[in-house]
C-alpha cells in the first residue's frame, strides 16, 4: 500500500491523456481512426441514436454528450467534434455533432510576443488551424486587480492528435527555458558562457537556414509557459459554447452560421422528460468463505427493474426449480412486479440480459458498486462464453476503472453514497444505506447460505435477489437522479462525471466556467513533476496545509432512546427568551423567506415556545432523552477557506503588496493567520538520492518508444526524463524499504511552533547538546 502511495505521485502521462479527451484514439493510423469512428456510430444506432444533419430545429432535452472524431470531406482529415445526446419532445431519441477546434495558449516573456508569434506561426502553419495574439487576465501578474492584460499566444488545432504532438513539442523547449531563466538569475556569467558554447541546438528551430539560427534561438527563448492545454476537450466545448446537460435546446443539425447556432438554449421549458432507467443487479456463486471470483464462479441471477417494471432471469443449472413471476413492494411507494425469464444455462442467461438492454435502451443504466464487481464480473463472464459486452451493449472499462458508454449513461450509487449521503463510512453498504434513506429493512441473507438456498428454497433466494434491484433502483430515482441532472445544468461536465468526480473538481469545473467569462486566463492542472526538498534535506512527495481537525470533548454512549444528565445555565435560556421576537423574524422572513403576516397561528407558536424555554429555565438540572444533532463541517471549512483564500498559496509579501494600486496602509487584504505546514517526505536524504541517480547512469535500461514490440537498449541520461523520473522514485522507494522498511514519513509544521523550536535549538546549542529538544522536534514531525 505504501509504495501505491509513493509512487502515484510519478504522472502517468496515458491516465493524463485519457483526461484531456476520452474516447479518442491518439497516435492512431488513419484506418484505426476511421475504424473506431464506425465502431462508436455503431454502438450509437444499437441505442437508437441517430446524427441529425438537417437544418430544421429540432426540440431536445440534453442528457448525455461524447468527444469524437469525424472525417472531413472536404479537407480530407479527421476533426474533433462534440456528440451530443437529445431526448426529443416527443420522446425520440437523436444526436448531434459540433466540430469545435481544441486549442492551448503560449505564454511568452514580457516584450516577446510577437517574436514567439511569429516563430510558431511559421513552425505549425501545416497542422494549426490559426495563430492568434489573445489578451487575457493573469492573476499570476503583479497589480493584476487593476486590469491589466497579458498577451498569450493561441493555437487552434483541427484535432486533438495535432495539438497533443504540439504540446508535446513545445514543453521541452519551455522547461529548457525556465531552467536557463533560473541559471541567469543565480549565475549571469556562467548561463552566458553556457549558451555561447551550446551547439545541440534542434534542428527543427532553425529557421531559413543556418543563417537565421540565431534569429530563431532567439525566438525560441521567449516561450515559458503554456497554458490550458490540460482542459478536456468536452469541458472545454461546453464552456465556449455554454452548453449543459439536463436542459432544453433547440437544435439543428446544421448551421451556415457557425456552431453557436446549432444549438438555442429553450429556458421557458423546465419539465425533464423521462428518460429509460435501468437498475440491476447480480447474484453469484461462491466458493465457502470466499469472495466471488468471475475465473471459477456462475451468474445464478440477474434481477433489474426498468421504469418500475421488475424482471428476473434465473440461472437454472444453478436454481433448483423454476421461478414464477411475483412481487417485492417492500413500501407502498416503492412497488416492484416481476415477470421471471428461467434460462437453462448461464450463456442464455446473459444473452437474454443483453438482448433486452438493446430492445429497451435504456438512457440510464444504474448499479451499486458496479463499477467494481457487477460489471467486471458480467463482462468476464461474457467473454468465456465469447462474447464481447463492448460489442453486445457498448459498455467497457475505461482508464479509471469505470464501465462507460458512449450513448447510455452508468450510474453507480455507491458514488454518491460516498461523496454526498453524509453517512459513516461503516453505513455504505446498499442494505445499511436501504435503510437510512429509503427507511424500510431489507431481505438480509447470510452470504454463505446463497448457495444452499439456491437449491433448497430458491424462491427466497428470488426475494433477496430482487430486493436489491428495488432498493438500487428506488434510491437513484429518489436521491441520485435529480441531484446529479441538477448540478450538470450548471458544470460542465457529462453526468456519469458529476457523478464520479470529487467536489474539489466540480468546484474547480465551476471556477473555469466563471474564468472563462471574465476572460481570465486558467491555471494549470497538472504541473511537472520537479524535486522539491525539505529543509533538513528529504525529498517531498507531497505537501499542504492543515485546517480542522476533531476534538472528542467528552466520551461515553449517547442515544436518543438512553436518558442524559443536562446541566442547563439558566442565563442563557433567558437570552433566547429575551430574544424571541428577533429569532422567528429570522426563521421565517430571512430562511423561509416567507412574510410573518402570513403566519395565522404566529402568537401561539410563539408563546409555546416561551413556555418550553420557561420551564427549561425553572428545572436546570435535567434527565431526559436527547435529541442528538449532527453538525457536519468537514465540507464547510474547505470552502470557507477557499471562499476567503486563506490558504497558504494566497500568502503574499511586501513586493507584491507594494505593485499593488490597492495597496493603503491598513488594508484588510492582508491576514496574517497562523497555519500548520503537512508535508509527506521520503526518509532517505538529498545525499542518498543523489547516490542512486550516480548509479543509475552507470545502467542500461529496456525502453519502448512507440508501444511495439521492439525494445530499446539505452543508457539512463537517453531516456525520456519521464521514464527517469520514474526509475528514480522505483529505486529511490526500494532503497527506502530496505533501509527503513517504509517509503514515506508525515511530518507537521506550525510555524509559530517551528520559529520557536528554531530559537530554543539555537540557545541550547550554545550552552550544551540538543538531545531532549531533537526529540521533540521529531516527535512534532511524526505527530
Amino acid at each position: 500500500m505504501e509504495e501505491d502511495e509513493f509512487e502515484e505521485h510519478v504522472g502517468n502521462n496515458d491516465d493524463f491523456i485519457e483526461d484531456i479527451v476520452p474516447s479518442v484514439g491518439l497516435g492512431l493510423s488513419f484506418e484505426k481512426r476511421l475504424e473506431r469512428l464506425n465502431q462508436s456510430d455503431r454502438i450509437d444506432q444499437l441505442y437508437g441514436c441517430l446524427r441529425y444533419t438537417g437544418f430544421e430545429e429540432r426540440i431536445g432535452w440534453l442528457y448525455n454528450l461524447q468527444p469524437c472524431e469525424l472525417f472531413d470531406e472536404d479537407r480530407r482529415r479527421f476533426v474533433s467534434a462534440l456528440d451530443l445526446y437529445f431526448i426529443g419532445d416527443i420522446g425520440d431519441r437523436f444526436k448531434i455533432s459540433l466540430i469545435y477546434p481544441p486549442y492551448f495558449y503560449v505564454g511568452a516573456k514580457l516584450g516577446r510576443e510577437n517574436d514567439v508569434y511569429a516563430y510558431l506561426s511559421k513552425r505549425y502553419h501545416n497542422r494549426c488551424l490559426s495563430c492568434d495574439l489573445i489578451g487575457k487576465e493573469d492573476l499570476d501578474l503583479p497589480n493584476h486587480l487593476s486590469g491589466i492584460q497579458r498577451t498569450f499566444i493561441r493555437l487552434r488545432f483541427h484535432d486533438i492528435d495535432d495539438l497533443m504532438k504540439a504540446r508535446k513539442e513545445l514543453q521541452p523547449i519551455v522547461k529548457r527555458n525556465i531552467e536557463r531563466e533560473k541559471e541567469q538569475q543565480s549565475h549571469p556569467e556562467l548561463a552566458v558562457l553556457k549558451r555561447v558554447t551550446s551547439s545541440n541546438l534542434n534542428s527543427d528551430l532553425i529557421v531559413d537556414g543556418l543563417s537565421n539560427a540565431n534569429v530563431a534561438e532567439k525566438q525560441v527563448d521567449g516561450i515559458i509557459e503554456l497554458r490550458e492545454f490540460d482542459v478536456p476537450y468536452h469541458i472545454r466545448v461546453c464552456i465556449d459554447l455554454k452548453i449543459n446537460v439536463g436542459l432544453w435546446y433547440g437544435v439543428r443539425g446544421q448551421s451556415t452560421s457557425g456552431q453557436q447556432n446549432q444549438l438555442i438554449l429553450k429556458p421557458d421549458l423546465i419539465e425533464q422528460p423521462e428518460p429509460i432507467i435501468l437498475a440491476f443487479d447480480i447474484e453469484c456463486t461462491k466458493m465457502p468463505l470466499k469472495f466471488p471470483t468471475a475465473v471459477s464462479d456462475q451468474i445464478m441471477m440477474i434481477s433489474y427493474m426498468i421504469d418500475t417494471q421488475g424482471y428476473l432471469i434465473i440461472n437454472r443449472e444453478i436454481i433448483s426449480q423454476d421461478i414464477d413471476d411475483f412481487e417485492y413492494t417492500p413500501k407502498k411507494e416503492y412497488p416492484g412486479h416481476f415477470h421471471v425469464f428461467n434460462e437453462s444455462n448461464e450463456f442464455e442467461l446473459l444473452k437474454r440480459f443483453f438482448n433486452h438492454i438493446i430492445d429497451v435502451k435504456p438512457h440510464i443504466l444504474v448499479t451499486y458498486n458496479g463499477d467494481s464487481f457487477d460489471m467486471p464480473f458480467v463482462e468476464q463472464r461474457a467473454q468465456f462464453y465469447g462474447l464481447n459486452m463492448f460489442n453486445e451493449i457498448g459498455f467497457r472499462k475505461d482508464s479509471q476503472d469505470c464501465y462507460l458508454s458512449r450513448p447510455c449513461i452508468h450510474m453507480d450509487c455507491i458514488k454518491w453514497v460516498k461523496r454526498d449521503s453524509y453517512l459513516p463510512v461503516g453505513s455504505h453498504g446498499l442494505k445499511a444505506v436501504t435503510k437510512a434513506k429509503l427507511r424500510y429493512n431489507p431481505i438480509e441473507i447470510d452470504p454463505e447460505d446463497m448457495c444452499r438456498l439456491a437449491v433448497e428454497q430458491p424462491q427466497t433466494l428470488s426475494n433477496y435477489s430482487v430486493s436489491d434491484a428495488v432498493a438500487t433502483y428506488y434510491l437513484y430515482m429518489k436521491y441520485v437522479h435529480t441531484f446529479i441532472f441538477a448540478l450538470g445544468t450548471i458544470i460542465p461536465m457529462r453526468p456519469d462525471e458529476v457523478l464520479r468526480k470529487g467536489s474539489g473538481t466540480l468546484c474547480e469545473t465551476l471556477l473555469m466556467v466563471q474564468a472563462f467569462l471574465a476572460n481570465v486566463i486558467f491555471p494549470n492542472k497538472h504541473e511537472d513533476e520537479q524535486y522539491k526538498y525539505t529543509n533538513d534535506g528529504h525529498l517531498l512527495i507531497s505537501e499542504t496545509y492543515v485546517g480542522a481537525s476533531v476534538e472528542a470533548l467528552e466520551s461515553g454512549v449517547f442515544r436518543s432512546d438512553i436518558p442524559c444528565r443536562f446541566k442547563i445555565v439558566p442565563e442563557t435560556v433567558q437570552y433566547l427568551i429575551d430574544n424571541i421576537d428577533r429569532t422567528l423574524q429570522q426563521s421565517i422572513e430571512i430562511e423561509e423567506k416567507l412574510s410573518m403576516n402570513l403566519i395565522e397561528n404566529l402568537s401561539e407558536i410563539k408563546e409555546d415556545i416561551l413556555q418550553r424555554l420557561q420551564h427549561l429555565k425553572n428545572v436546570p438540572n435535567r434527565l431526559e432523552n436527547p435529541n442528538i444533532y449532527h453538525l457536519d463541517v468537514g465540507a464547510m471549512y474547505p470552502n470557507i477557506i477557499l471562499t476567503n483564500r486563506l490558504q497558504p498559496s494566497a500568502i503574499v509579501n511586501s513586493t507584491i503588496c507594494a505593485q499593488c494600486d490597492l495597496n493603503r496602509p491598513n488594508a484588510r487584504c492582508q491576514r496574517k493567520m497562523d497555519w500548520i505546514w503537512r508535508g509527506t517526505y521520503v526518509p532517505a536524504t538529498r545525499n542518498e538520492l543523489q547516490r542512486i541517480q550516480l548509479q543509475l547512469e552507470n545502467e542500461r535500461f529496456s525502453f519502448n518508444a512507440n508501444n511495439n514490440h521492439n525494445n530499446n537498449i539505452l543508457s539512463f541520461h537517453e531516456l525520456p526524463q519521464e521514464a527517469q523520473l520514474s526509475i528514480e522514485r522505483k529505486r529511490l522507494a526500494d532503497y527506502c524499504r530496505a533501509r527503513w522498511h517504509r517509503t514515506k514519513m508525515d511530518g507537521i509544521v506550525c510555524t509559530i511552533s517551528s520559529i520557536i523550536i528554531k530559537r530554543i535549538r539555537e540557545l541550547v546549542e550554545q550552552i550544551g547538546r540538543s538531545l531532549e529538544l531533537d526529540t521533540v522536534r521529531y516527535l512534532i514531525f511524526q505527530t
